[in-house]
């Protein structure tokens, strides 16, 4: 697999329009922040989408309207669906969608799609994705989630070809911030796992932009948008989704590197 090296997460399961008027929830808010932020640098969109009422859903036939509008209106952009439970979907259901969608991509995190009791149902899952060519990446949220993919590619459980990760920094920690060494744990058992994923990383909170940095500068990809931060580096609120694109091309190219 091949991730863009930057990929916008414009909504997230969690955030409302409470949080950031802007935030895209519906199908054609999507689609324009998803236009707006390919036109300012991003190659990839990680898309959730929402039901009728806002609340974040693993609806298939909303992802395929998404998927078809996005094609039409946004082409040449890498979109990745989500699997994200957000405390309310089962493993079944989380497979369910990707089996019967069968998205060219999508996030699943490790620690939820393993909750299932049968671990021969994750693995013959994990073949399906394999056979039928939907490029997986696995949402890690520490080094421990890190040693369990690398353990679970060991037994054969994931395929080991094509394989990509996001690091995500912050999720669990007091108010949901991030620091850049946070990244130093989880990349640290990376490498000495004799793995060589395809990485990313997504930060939480005013230091978001600083673990970006660090993970371009060690080699990763990066995730941004309002799904993690709505904040600038400058401490102002952006405006859009695209503006967030922006400010972390500028920072990047501050720091000498190429987004």
């Amino acid at each position: 697999m091949t991730l863009p090296r930057l990929m916008v997460a414009p909504t997230g399961a969690r955030p409302t329009k409470k949080d950031h008027p802007a935030l895209p929830v519906t199908i054609p808010e999507i689609v324009e922040a998803a236009v707006g932020c390919q036109k300012a640098g991003a190659g990839g969109l990680h898309a959730h989408i929402r039901d009728a009422d806002g609340t974040h859903t693993l609806d298939a036939g909303l992802y395929a309207e998404l998927l078809a509008e996005l094609a039409r209106e946004a082409p040449g952009l890498y979109v990745q669906i989500t699997s994200e439970a957000a405390g309310r979907f089962t493993p079944a259901e989380q497979r369910a969608l990707i089996e019967t969608l069968r998205p060219a991509a999508v996030s699943i995190a490790l620690r939820e799609i393993t909750a299932e009791e049968n671990a021969s149902v994750t693995a013959r899952f994990f073949a399906f994705c394999h056979e039928a060519g939907i490029e997986v990446q696995h949402i890690l949220y520490d080094a421990a989630d890190m040693s369990r993919l690398a353990h679970l590619v060991a037994e054969g459980t994931i395929p080991r070809d094509n394989l990509a990760v996001l690091h995500v920094l912050g999720r669990y920690t007091t108010g949901q911030t991030s620091d850049p060494a946070d990244l130093d744990a989880p990349l640290s058992v990376q490498f000495a796992s004799g793995l060589s994923p395809d990485w990313a990383v997504c930060a939480f909170g005013p230091a978001e932009i600083a673990c970006l940095l660090a993970a371009l500068k060690a080699g990763g990809k990066a995730r941004v948008g309002f799904e993690n931060n709505r904040q600038n580096r400058d401490g102002t609120i952006a405006a859009s989704n695209a503006e967030r694109i922006r400010d972390l091309i500028a920072a990047a190219t501050d720091a000498g590197l190429t987004l």
